[in-house]
Formats: C-alpha cells, structure tokens, sequence
C-alpha cells in the first residue's frame, strides 16, 4: 500500500516536472495588456510598464503601428537581432509561429 503511493506520487511529480520543462523550451505567447510599454535591450533582456496617461500620450507621439509581424532573435551569446519579415514566405512562418 505504501509503495503504491510512493509510485503515484512519483508519477504526478514527473508529470508536472515534465510539462515545466515542455513550457520552458517552447516559450508562451501572451498579449500585451493595453497602454503596456514593452522595451527590448540589444543583449535580449526585456521590460514591461504601465505608464501614466501623460507619459504615455508623450510616447504615443513618437510611435508607428506594426504593418506586419514581427520576430526577434537571440544569438548564442544573448545579443538581440530583428529578423526581416516583409517577405510573404517570412510572413507566413511569423504568422504560424504566433498562432
């Protein structure tokens, strides 16, 4: 009796041990919340804020919609690279990444 608890709680541990790691090496897709400013740094670090309606309508003067999707890349030292996406075959693999 007692190892058949041990056996069940090993497996419920693997089982989520293992759908930490698949959500790891995935990454997950969110949305930014609106007024959200996100910045991205060269060496690929990320920050988020919610600024206040002032700030905000000052960054809103210098900001252009995004036309089309878009997708960044970190090389293996971490540095951050734009990947050109105007192509339609560019395109469509940036659309069915964010899917």
């Amino acid at each position: 009796m007692h190892s058949i608890k041990l056996v069940a709680i090993a497996g419920l541990a693997s089982l989520f041990a293992s759908q930490a790691f698949a959500e790891d090496t995935m990454g997950t897709m969110t949305m930014m919340k609106g007024g959200q400013v996100t910045a991205i740094m060269p060496d690929g670090h990320m920050g988020t804020m919610m600024p206040d309606a002032k700030m905000s309508a000052e960054m809103m003067k210098m900001a252009k919609p995004i036309k089309h999707c878009m997708m960044i890349i970190t090389d293996a030292k971490g540095k951050a690279y734009m990947i050109d996406t105007s192509s339609k075959k560019a395109q469509a693999e940036c659309e069915k990444m964010a899917m």
